[in-house]
């Protein structure tokens, strides 16, 4: 070990009319290609597996939402030539909406629809290296102004289409055409000028696709309540060791239905396991010492070996649910998580149920045989004391990744904060 708020959701009646209200403006938005993802992290549990609101609903950490706007569990920002999507959370929900669900009166929220803007990097020339940086920091400029639409858009969308219109979509095209306004300019300085950016400023409102990009992919057909390691390894022998179980035949215990919920049997199997040299590894390359309490900062991550391009929500269902796949070089398919908790007492392993006062999983399309890199904002810890930050590395399905061999590093670092 190296040293170194959410508001409460409206009642069902009133999420009913913002519903209805925000739905009347499609009719009138249409579609566009969207480029935001607001996860609703329903729980579709039947009637039969609910238990009770005590027992599971719990207050989600300061991390659960993005910390540029209340609400909103998706958000992209350009990093070193591609989009970085964060998942915050790994959907948690406030504690009103898990009741709402566990009690079977939740439906879909007005987080359920989203502020959609055309692609603006599809439409961009090569970027010359000397407009790189102005050209990267325009475009996080963008995406924070569609977090910021969408947060607005959640919490006032039931005032009708030309509140909509007027407060939320019109201020924000105005924005968007300034700022791409400077990314052209930006560009022209060094190369050629892009060509009809302006026409990317007007955005509409569209429903969001829950699955978030096939949350219920991957199983191949297969049934994940019930012996998908069937029968014994190694042609039933066991390799001579006295095994007690490889699957979920005999347990007595509930089987995993891909809910985060303990005392389960899980059925899915291991899936697949990569040569040595293609195996994940992850390291912290920059931290800060020492922080002051609610002072943002940032984590460096390199990961090698991990393609970052699968995730399913925990909080969906996701959870355990997917085999680990290695894609066609080898290599393993999934995402890594950062997470901080505060240490009470650095000489005793701490309790480990409490939620950590940050999480978030990233996503983002890179990785690979080379180490790159990604850096994790963190908005800052409330309380002083020593904080442990750690980021794995995690499958499609949230596992970290398994290993050829017993004797290899699992891909994880974690290092010690001290918060003022």
């Amino acid at each position: 070990m190296r040293r170194s708020t959410r508001s409460r959701r409206p009642s069902g009646n009133a999420r009913t009319k913002r519903l209805l209200a925000v739905g009347a403006t499609l009719a009138v938005f249409g579609g566009v290609v969207a480029v935001t993802q607001i996860s609703s992290a329903g729980d579709r549990r039947s009637n039969q597996q609910k238990r009770p609101v005590a027992a599971e609903c719990v207050a989600p950490s300061p991390g659960a939402t993005a910390p540029t706007a209340r609400g909103v569990t998706t958000t992209r920002t350009w990093q070193n030539g591609r989009w970085v999507v964060n998942h915050w959370g790994d959907g948690q929900q406030t504690i009103e909406e898990c009741q709402e669900t566990r009690n079977g009166t939740g439906g879909t929220t007005a987080g359920a629809f989203a502020v959609a803007c055309p692609d603006v990097v599809s439409r961009l020339p090569q970027v010359p290296d000397r407009a790189r940086a102005e050209v990267d920091r325009n475009l996080n400029a963008l995406q924070t102004q569609i977090t910021e639409a969408d947060a607005r858009l959640a919490a006032e969308g039931d005032r009708g289409q030309r509140f909509i219109r007027s407060a939320i979509l019109d201020p924000l095209a105005s924005k968007r055409r300034a700022t791409l306004g400077r990314i052209t300019t930006a560009i022209d300085r060094f190369g050629p000028r892009p060509r009809g950016l302006a026409n990317l400023a007007t955005c509409q409102v569209q429903p969001v696709d829950n699955n978030d990009g096939g949350n219920n992919g991957g199983t191949d057909g297969g049934d994940n309540n019930g012996g998908n390691n069937g029968g014994d390894n190694n042609g039933g022998n066991n390799n001579g060791l006295d095994v007690l179980a490889n699957n979920c035949d005999n347990s007595q215990l509930q089987r995993h239905d891909g809910f985060q919920n303990g005392n389960r049997c899980i059925s899915t199997a291991f899936g697949e396991v990569g040569a040595a040299a293609n195996n994940p590894s992850l390291l912290i390359t920059d931290f800060p010492q020492q922080i002051n309490r609610n002072e943002g900062f940032s984590i460096r991550v390199s990961t090698r070996n991990l393609v970052r391009d699968r995730f399913l929500p925990a909080g969906q269902g996701g959870y355990y649910l997917e085999s680990s796949l290695l894609d066609g070089q080898g290599m393993t398919r999934g995402h890594f998580h950062t997470a901080c908790r505060m240490l009470n007492n650095t000489n005793e392993a701490p309790a480990p149920e409490p939620v950590p006062a940050f999480f978030v999983a990233t996503e983002d399309g890179g990785g690979g045989a080379e180490p790159d890199e990604v850096t994790i904002q963190i908005p800052g810890l409330p309380d002083s004391g020593t904080a442990q930050c750690a980021v794995w590395a995690g499958d499609g399905s949230h596992r970290i990744p398994m290993s050829e061999r017993a004797n290899q590093t699992p891909a994880f670092d974690a290092v010690r904060i001290q918060v003022n």
